[in-house]
């Protein structure tokens, strides 16, 4: 099958170029950016030489690119996906977006956050957390990849409100990501000197990433979930590590929270349950599509911590893109995906 990449110049474009090279179904097919057309893609990223070496070439011609396409990967900030998704509502083409234009079940909400009208808002566009939306992502023509904190934080406690075993109020999220997060264009706040020795807290009661992970907790709890997200930004090239704070229900056991992470993590390949007690670090899953998972309770508060790291450019953005063109064109789900996390 053949994957054409629109955007191939930012960190997530490249690390899908990186995967796809790995792919043993998949050809690669046009790969695209509007500020380096004409550049060859090794020359800016020098460690694709010899196996990713190619010219950059304008999207400007969409329809003809998938048309010779079988999936194209929409690596580019929000507002362009959905321009895109409506140009080619009448191709077979599949698309997968990286961005966060398709990931809200109401389009309102997306422009309340996204502070932008959608252009595309009758799309049918399937959530592809694949681990929890696996039958729908099978069937999907646009497809919405999550976003990076989004998929660490969910998939820390889905689990425990599938099971009904803690409170929908007072849900706290605690996040911290590796400086890739803010992607490849320069920024003040992304450079050397302000990253370096220091952390700090962004986005603070704003990110859009908050009712991303309220949408899916709410789905699964079955009620409205509103929750406190606060990111964080680490001196690190990638990562993200989550905390999740949630009241426990009255009488809730360690068995019945170990049972409720197995019962629905269980026969998961990508997914590593550490258990009680156990601290998950994003140095144990870099370069991989794994999340690792542990937890804790605090009988004195009466409040589960559960934590999750993840790579935010795999399993946050690029693995968890390849996982989900792997489900939606039936080919075996951990192809080439099956990289173990590099350490140190």
């Amino acid at each position: 099958m053949k994957a054409s990449v629109i955007g191939a110049t930012g960190y997530a474009g490249v690390e899908l170029l990186r995967l796809l090279d790995g792919h043993p179904e998949v050809e690669l097919g046009v790969i695209t950016s509007e500020s380096s057309t004409g550049e060859n893609i090794a020359a800016m990223y020098p460690h694709l030489a010899k196996r990713v070496s190619r010219e950059l070439a304008s999207m400007k011609e969409i329809e003809k690119i998938a048309a010779d396409s079988d999936v194209i990967f929409i690596a580019l900030p929000h507002g362009h996906a959905m321009k895109i998704g409506s140009q080619l509502r009448n191709s077979k083409v599949r698309i997968i977006d990286l961005g966060g234009d398709y990931r809200f079940k109401d389009h309102k909400v997306f422009e309340e956050w996204y502070k932008l009208k959608h252009e595309d808002p009758t799309a049918n566009a399937v959530y592809g957390l694949t681990e929890l939306y696996r039958e729908e992502v099978k069937k999907a023509t646009i497809l919405a990849n999550p976003g990076c904190y989004t998929t660490c934080s969910i998939l820390a406690l889905v689990p425990l409100f599938k099971a009904g075993l803690i409170e929908t109020k007072g849900v706290i999220v605690d996040a911290k990501s590796g400086t890739t997060g803010a992607g490849r264009s320069l920024k003040v706040g992304s450079l050397y000197c302000s990253v370096n020795e220091n952390f700090h807290a962004y986005g603070v009661a704003s990110h859009r990433h908050t009712p991303e992970i309220e949408q899916t907790y709410s789905d699964f709890a079955g009620e409205e979930v509103i929750i406190q997200f606060t990111p964080h930004l680490l001196p690190v090239d990638r990562g993200i590590l989550s905390t999740c704070y949630a009241n426990l229900k009255q009488g809730v056991t360690d068995a019945q929270v170990a049972k409720a992470y197995n019962d629905l993590y269980g026969e998961e390949f990508f997914i590593r349950v550490l258990g009680k007690g156990a601290c998950p670090e994003i140095k144990n899953v870099r370069a991989s599509n794994y999340v690792d998972i542990g937890w804790e309770i605090d009988r004195r508060t009466g409040r589960i911590i559960a934590m999750s790291a993840i790579d935010n450019l795999v399993k946050g953005a690029a693995g968890q893109a390849v996982q989900n063109m792997n489900v939606m064109f039936g080919i075996e789900e951990t192809t080439g995906l099956r990289q173990l996390p590099i350490y140190p």
